[in-house]
């Protein structure tokens, strides 16, 4: 769950038809947090360093607009960069956006079994995701880019006393053509979710690939959090 931006915002209450999501307040006047994008020193490969550097404003302007524009969204300290899938052989780069969803669980959502949930979020967050991501289109044309990873994780069930909370993640794998169809608007969100690698982890358990149907969502378009205003020198797009 987010706490960052609870010393810093007016809490309020957010009802959601069917995700009772956290408190949240009135516009942030500071930057997005720095500590979001992997430093350039921190990679592993002359690949990712040379993505790294290429798009170092492609980075920046990623965390901003999430910052501002989808405060209900925490990205995770380093959690934005060209990483490599470790499911995949050689220098393989993906760029990369590891969020954390402020959602409290509520009865309705946690009685999904867990692939609904999984397609759900994937449903109402990939793809807007994925464009924000691709915003500098020179990355849908990039040789050295070889895809777009989104990580997904909400909270699975309130906790009971000191037991530790207990996030569902999902990791989802778009190849660069895929992704470059979809945010043409040349495909949807099922087959996105057909071109996709998908994995599920329950907490720190691995489960394994997951196989989606998953259906376009315009709940990012159009939610709106109660006296919240963007920052607007970030355009939310």
């Amino acid at each position: 769950m987010r706490h960052t931006w609870l010393a810093r915002a007016l809490v309020v209450v957010v009802t959601l038809a069917a995700l009772a999501f956290g408190s949240l307040g009135a516009a942030r006047a500071e930057r997005a947090p720095e500590d979001r994008i992997l430093p350039l020193d921190q990679y592993t490969s002359d690949k990712a360093r040379r993505l790294a550097a290429r798009y170092a404003e492609a980075l920046r302007a990623l965390n901003r607009t999430v910052y501002a524009c989808l405060p209900w969204l925490e990205v995770k300290q380093h959690g934005i960069g060209f990483f490599k899938p470790r499911h995949l052989t050689g220098d393989v780069r993906y760029l990369a956006l590891n969020v954390v969803v402020d959602q409290e669980p509520s009865p309705q959502f946690s009685a999904y079994p867990r692939e609904e949930r999984a397609a759900r979020m994937f449903s109402r967050y990939v793809g807007p995701l994925l464009r924000r991501m691709a915003h500098d289109r020179a990355l849908l044309a990039e040789p050295m880019l070889d895809g777009f990873t989104v990580i997904l994780s909400w909270l699975k069930a309130v906790p009971r006393g000191a037991e530790r909370p207990v996030h569902e993640t999902i990791a989802v794998f778009v190849p660069r053509d895929a992704a470059a169809e979809y945010v043409a608007g040349r495909a949807g969100a099922g087959q996105l979710a057909e071109w996709a690698h998908v994995l599920a982890w329950d907490g720190e358990t691995a489960l394994g690939p997951l196989k989606l149907t998953a259906w376009d969502d315009d709940f990012v378009a159009t939610y709106r959090v109660a006296n919240y205003q963007p920052d607007p020198a970030t355009p939310c797009r």
